[in-house]
């Protein structure tokens, strides 16, 4: 009778021990399946790293210049005065000698806060170097005077993917005022000396998206081209027609047209986007005179 009872008993215990395998197993799928519906991960099942997450690649077509870097000591002298000359002279409506209209544009006055004008003069003209006029640079040539410098950058309604053509580098301080806005510009000197100097200067003080070429200007910088704006700061009595071929479709181009021993006129070139191209007269000026081609002199 016992060992019926001990046969007996172990079957049951078999049976149970059957029991809960089973259940166990059937509880273990219950869990599992539902994990993967509330979305949880299992490594097996997402071998593959998440794209989201993966590191930003840089596009190694991505040529653009780096911005300029502000780290030259020059950016933290003057600062005051700076600031007043754009208050007083260049944001301000009828100031000067004439009626004249103020600069609104934000970027053109943080620009014109932001360089140092000084470090583009002579030591001898370091005490007027905010005074709103122009100053002499040597060989015959000059610093233009600020508010100019402001009102042609403005006409340009530049933005940070601009690429600028600058005709008449002299000094480099135009060419910095719209490196500050712009994504790059390439600037033209035809003398040389003027040329090697701005060059240093520029690179000095950190304008790494400035390029420099010494040439005449009135061919331009073709491959380079084409320009969404184009800045030509030496008299002429014509627009040099390889300026308007490279001047992109939309593009902008201010230039003083006129007798370069006088008084010229500043005007502004539009080309639509069919290539028609228009001028509008602007303001009266008086810009040293372009040399080279453009007077015939084969230089």
């Amino acid at each position: 009778m016992r060992k019926t009872n001990w046969a007996i008993e172990k079957k049951w215990g078999y049976a149970i021990l059957a029991l809960v395998l089973f259940v166990g197993s059937y509880l273990c799928i219950v869990v599992y399946k539902g994990a993967t519906r509330d979305g949880l991960t299992f490594a097996v099942e997402n071998d593959q790293p998440d794209a989201d997450r993966q590191p930003e690649q840089k596009d190694p077509n991505d040529t653009k210049p780096p911005r300029p870097d502000h780290k030259h000591p020059a950016f933290r002298e003057r600062i005051e005065e700076r600031k007043r000359m754009v208050a007083k002279d260049i944001a301000a409506e009828g100031v000067s000698a004439w009626i004249r209209t103020g600069v609104r544009d934000p970027n053109i006055l943080n620009a014109m806060r932001t360089v140092p004008r000084h470090a583009f003069v002579r030591p001898s003209d370091l005490r007027r170097a905010y005074a709103d006029h122009p100053l002499p640079i040597g060989l015959g040539q000059t610093i233009s005077q600020p508010y100019i410098v402001a009102y042609m950058t403005e006409a340009l309604k530049l933005d940070p993917n601009d690429k600028v053509l600058e005709v008449g580098t002299g000094s480099g301080y135009q060419a910095a005022v719209c490196a500050e806005i712009a994504q790059e510009v390439h600037t033209i000197e035809i003398l040389e000396q003027l040329a090697k100097s701005a060059k240093e200067q520029l690179k000095k003080l950190g304008y790494r998206n400035v390029f420099v070429k010494a040439a005449d200007g009135y061919f331009g910088w073709k491959e380079k081209g084409p320009f969404d704006g184009i800045i030509v700061t030496c008299a002429a009595g014509m627009v040099p027609p390889p300026l308007i071929e490279q001047l992109k479709p939309d593009g902008r181009m201010i230039l003083p047209l006129g007798s370069p021993y006088g008084y010229q006129t500043l005007v502004l070139v539009t080309k639509d986007d069919k290539g028609k191209v228009r001028s509008k007269r602007l303001m009266g000026v008086a810009f040293v005179p372009m040399v080279g081609r453009v007077r015939g002199s084969g230089r």
